[in-house]
């Protein structure tokens, strides 16, 4: 459509004023008749006169008044658009599609395009620049992309440029009103700066922690005056592997160093795999033992200090892990690497007086005591619960358990407390019932498990300030961060091992009746299938001192003992049990079955006694979630496959629970079982 152009604003009324003044002359005139007839005559002649020059030079001139103002915003225009062609920064007019109109002598040579490529879309130009990139709503006029072409990282900002916007900014002409808009693009190389946040970003301290897990026990096995020779060699290894990435190492105490590293020497470190681990390992003198240890790795703090204290939350949790693995700690990112190998039980037990004492002083100082295992109560988490409900009440207080959902391993213990004249008729709580009757004076104590999300009522984390953790698993990033006393030794079989291990040493007069015995007795045996799995010698001293107590083995095996259905159920999972990596991978019916899940996690154990099979992964859909059950014997670490699925567990005994269907499940364990094998994990 033709635009109409016409002046307007303050040239508009400068030209306009002399028609005016015509007017505010010819008011004059009309005056001047009252005044003096005569007077008026003479100057209606004169006005007469100057009317008709300004009418004539206002016609006359106008043309040649525009065609000046068109000159002037011509060359005004040609110098702009010089200025915009010469202009350093790449600059150029998209149209609505993403189509070049127009670009400077930067943006070709930044493109590496010609110019006779006009109309072409701007990703001809530059690839990594996306159509996607472009502002999309009608409410973004305006949008800030980052793109990489070639050997150049580039900042591109666009903004929109309406038609009618730039004509209303006109002080010359004015133009109808236009719904069309361009884009406009100015590209900013931000090569240089990014190369140098990349440098100062690898220079970054990373502080570290490098602890013996052990030193005595490895020492014992060495001839007294080879074991100077020992350390010596494992000095060596972790001065050596430090000093070729430029590190320093600073030994702190006889079994522990500090490290500190550029962050730039992290991946290489990843990428080799921490060979330090296995390189310590292959030092022997005539020891029995393999030293292991653990590193601790702390970075992208706003301090030194800072990274430090993440350095020890990373130690403190590669040690609680089991140890002969590195965990790093970025900020609030936690990652893993190592922890193939099973951790050596301690023989001394030290650290369990220690902490039954602590359990005691805590308890003693309270009103009362609750305990609560992890959703789903197993026979170990019923076991151990059972144990610390003992311990309280030797000690005079009031004692509960917390379990919502009786699942049918724990039916037949839960029933010789039920109607049992001697134990109270509130010993089991469910959640709602806790809330209510939780405040800050009560003890809670967490068993078989140290996540949060995991509890039987996470809400009662918040209710009071005395928490106690006694578990088995290995830590990962989520854990109960306000507990006053954690005890979580994963080389323990279970959790009832270790209760009754803290039983021993909780006090003298402590006297254990049978049928809690039995639990306690049930959950080791349930946890080692049937002490062939992770059993130690303190395994079977705790079993030991359970049958001193009472424990009998025959009632315990008549607990155990599974209706028809169940039955069917895992001999159906074994049946259909599929073989993939050496992974023996099935599904657990779930019909007519109560509590499937525990079926599964045996159908896994009886799946171990498959030749070939390396480890076993049985899945249970149950309540919208599938159940993954995974174990394994020696050759696999079936913790690090459920990890990278969001669960946890030892290496030889791991699940985790998926929000998806079995068959889509199955997928994600075999992808990461192929991943695990493609990094050299398994």
């Amino acid at each position: 459509m033709k635009r109409k152009v016409q002046l307007k604003g303050q040239l508009r009324r400068y030209v306009q004023w002399p028609l005016i003044l015509s007017v505010l002359l010819l008011v004059m005139n009309l005056v001047m008749y009252f005044v003096s007839v005569k007077a008026g005559c003479v100057m209606s002649g004169f006005l007469i006169v100057y009317i008709a020059v300004v009418l004539l030079l206002y016609v006359k001139n106008r043309p040649q008044i525009y065609g000046e103002l068109v000159s002037f915003a011509t060359q005004y225009g040609q110098v702009q658009r010089k200025l915009l062609k010469e202009l350093a920064i790449p600059y150029a007019l998209l149209d609505e599609d993403g189509r070049v109109l127009w670009g400077n002598t930067a943006f070709f040579e930044a493109s590496g395009k010609g110019k006779k490529n006009l109309r072409k879309s701007i990703t001809w130009f530059f690839p990594e620049f996306t159509l996607e990139m472009l502002p999309e709503s009608d409410f973004e006029d305006s949008r800030t992309v980052h793109f990489s072409y070639g050997e150049k990282d580039y900042r591109a900002d666009l903004r929109r440029v309406y038609m009618d916007h730039v004509m209303d900014s006109s002080t010359f002409v004015e133009v109808e009103e236009d719904e069309g808009f361009l884009i406009a693009v100015y590209l900013f190389d931000e090569t240089e700066m990014n190369r140098y946040i990349r440098m100062i970003r690898e220079q970054r301290l990373v502080a570290g922690l490098v602890y013996l897990d052990n030193y005595e026990e490895a020492l014992e096995t060495v001839e007294e005056v080879r074991r100077s020779l020992l350390v010596a060699l494992v000095d060596r290894k972790i001065n050596k592997y430090i000093g070729a990435l430029g590190g320093i190492v600073k030994k702190m105490e006889k079994d522990k160093y500090f490290i500190a590293i550029q962050e730039k020497d992290l991946p290489v470190m990843r990428e080799n795999k921490f060979e330090l681990l296995q390189d310590v390992k292959t030092v022997n003198i005539g020891n029995e033992m393999a030293v292991t240890l653990s590193i601790g790795l702390g970075y992208s703090g706003k301090t030194f200090a800072e990274n430090y204290d993440y350095a020890r939350i990373a130690i403190d949790l590669a040690l609680a892990r089991g140890g002969d693995q590195v965990v790093i700690k970025e900020g609030e990112n936690i990652s893993y690497f190592g922890g193939k190998t099973q951790q050596v039980e301690k023989a001394t037990r030290v650290k369990a007086r220690v902490k039954a004492h602590a359990l005691r002083e805590f308890i003693e100082s309270r009103d009362k005591v609750m305990v609560m295992g992890h959703k789903r109560s197993d026979t170990d988490s019923f076991g151990a619960a059972v144990g610390i409900y003992r311990a309280a009440k030797v000690l005079g207080k009031r004692a509960y358990i917390v379990i919502n959902e009786v699942t049918t391993s724990i039916r037949p213990m839960k029933s010789c407390f039920m109607d049992n004249p001697a134990y109270e008729t509130d010993m089991f709580l469910t959640s709602e019932q806790a809330m209510e009757m939780i405040d800050q004076n009560t003890v809670l104590v967490v068993v078989d498990t140290n996540r949060p999300s995991y509890t039987e009522c996470p809400e009662l984390l918040a209710r009071t300030s005395t928490i106690v953790v006694l578990d088995h698993h290995r830590q990962t990033n989520e854990q109960i961060s306000n507990a006053i006393l954690s005890y979580i030794e994963p080389y323990a079989s279970s959790a009832c091992e270790m209760v009754a291990e803290i039983l021993q040493y909780f006090d003298e007069g402590l006297k254990i009746k049978a049928v809690e015995a039995d639990c306690l007795y049930a959950g080791i045996i349930i946890d080692t299938n049937n002490f062939t799995s992770k059993t130690g010698v303190r395994t079977f001293e705790a079993a030991a001192f359970l049958r001193r107590c009472g424990a009998d083995v025959t009632r315990v095996r008549k607990m155990f003992r599974s209706d028809m259905a169940e039955y069917k159920a895992k001999a159906e999972a074994v049946r259909h049990a599929q073989l993939y990596h050496g992974f023996a991978i099935s599904v657990c019916p779930t019909e007519n079955i109560e509590s499937p899940t525990i079926v599964g996690a045996q159908a896994a154990n009886e799946l171990l006694n498959i030749n070939d099979v390396k480890a076993s992964i049985v899945l249970t859909d149950y309540q919208h979630k599938t159940y993954v059950s995974a174990r394994s014997i020696d050759e696999v670490n079936v913790q690090v496959l459920m990890e990278r699925m969001g669960g946890g567990g030892h290496m030889n005994m791991a699940g985790a629970q998926l929000e998806c269907g079995v068959e889509e499940a199955i997928e994600i364990v075999k992808h990461t079982i192929d991943k695990l094998h493609e990094e050299g994990e398994f």
